[in-house]
């Protein structure tokens, strides 16, 4: 990656719905082991952990700092309901438990094709993550399987999210991408599980649609609070997906970055993007998705904010933190602290025709290697 492209980032700051962000060069760092997907990190016990997943296996990976060096091994899932997982989102109790929540793919929903209709389900560890306990499915799409969809992975389904807690400590709110039904639903959608429900969260998650929290987390509709401009039933999609969202003590607010993918076949990673809220209660409160990074200079998809200090992560940052695309950091990412209204409309994005072609899946890279 050439110097002088990353450079010109720091050199022109983005103001996104009146916040300043800055990108600047930064020595590389990568998550240890392979990565495909979010990949929440978490302190316990003093230690910095990381789950890092393929479909399978899953990986705890634990060191003192990011700074290494990591231990790694296999986690053990106990009742296991759904093989091929990729845990994204996790969170600690105050007991030392362990939350945690995957995205699922399950196969064989369409005759001679390979496309699949994600899940969303949760897990639960007492040990620090060496082994976990399936709760089940918590995330299910309603809507028909669409083994004509042309965008050549999904058939419809809820995948590829992030979860966060609200500080007031009420709810868990699943950002997550819609694939299947009506094109209208299609895009970045919403659900939240009661705090107090956190241990028994299979029938207790409830989508936002329609203005409200009524429906239920297995088959219930959706309101997009990114919709896609083009749906994911054609090949040339025209959608942000793939959100991952921290709380940002230096604004005060809620960080979103996402992938976006327009306008070709083969899933084309057009760029990343980034927006904010200040009350994950309002999903319209999110300001304008603003593009920070091109997909060329991305090179993969799974943009993550990630805090470098004791006790932050990737759901924690302050003003200075690090922006990781499919595992890698190149880029060190400022939150000057600017005041601003972030209860902008939700905009369409114009489409980008000359979006480069990037495949869903990128070829893994091997365990400790960086981008060249």
């Amino acid at each position: 990656m050439g110097k002088s492209r990353t450079l010109l980032l720091c050199l022109a700051p983005l103001f996104a719905s009146g916040q300043g962000v800055i990108l600047k060069p930064a020595p590389p760092l990568a998550y240890p082991g392979q990565i495909d997907g979010n990949s929440p990190s978490f302190w316990h016990e003093g230690r910095l952990k990381l789950f890092s997943s393929t479909g399978n296996p899953v990986y705890i990976n634990e060191a003192e700092s990011w700074s290494g060096p990591w231990r790694s091994g296999p986690v053990e899932i106990y009742g296991r309901q759904n093989a091929g997982i990729w845990i994204e989102s996790a969170w600690v109790d105050d007991d030392g438990t362990i939350l945690a929540w995957y995205h699922h793919e399950p196969h064989g929903l369409c005759a001679g094709s390979e496309l699949t209709v994600p899940r969303i389900g949760a897990a639960v560890s007492y040990d620090g993550g060496l082994t976990m306990t399936d709760l089940g499915i918590v995330l299910e799409s309603g809507d028909p399987v669409n083994c004509s969809a042309k965008n050549g992975f999904f058939a419809g389904g809820h995948g590829d999210f992030s979860v966060i807690a609200d500080r007031e400590g009420g709810y868990f709110y699943f950002f997550f991408s819609n694939y299947g039904g009506p094109a209208s639903s299609h895009g970045i959608a919403v659900a939240r599980l009661a705090f107090e429900d956190r241990y028994t969260p299979a029938g207790n998650v409830r989508k936002y649609y329609a203005g409200g929290w009524d429906e239920p987390g297995i088959g219930g509709k959706v309101t997009p609070i990114y919709p896609a401009v083009k749906g994911w039933e054609v090949e040339d999609t025209d959608a942000f997906w793939g959100p991952a969202v921290h709380f940002n003590t230096s604004l005060g607010q809620y960080v979103m970055v996402m992938n976006r993918s327009c306008c070709r076949s083969n899933w084309p990673m057009e760029g990343v993007y980034i927006s904010f809220a200040m009350d994950l209660s309002n999903p319209h409160g999110w300001g304008r998705a603003e593009k920070i990074m091109d997909g060329r200079e991305a090179g993969a998809y799974y943009p993550q904010i990630v805090g470098m200090g004791p006790g932050e992560s990737d759901s924690l940052a302050g003003e200075k933190a690090r922006l990781f695309v499919q595992g890698v950091s190149m880029w060190e990412i400022l939150f000057p602290e600017i005041g601003g209204d972030t209860e902008d409309p939700i905009d369409e994005v114009d489409p980008m025709p000359e979006a480069p072609l990037t495949s869903r899946r990128p070829v893994k890279r091997p365990v400790g290697t960086l981008p060249q």
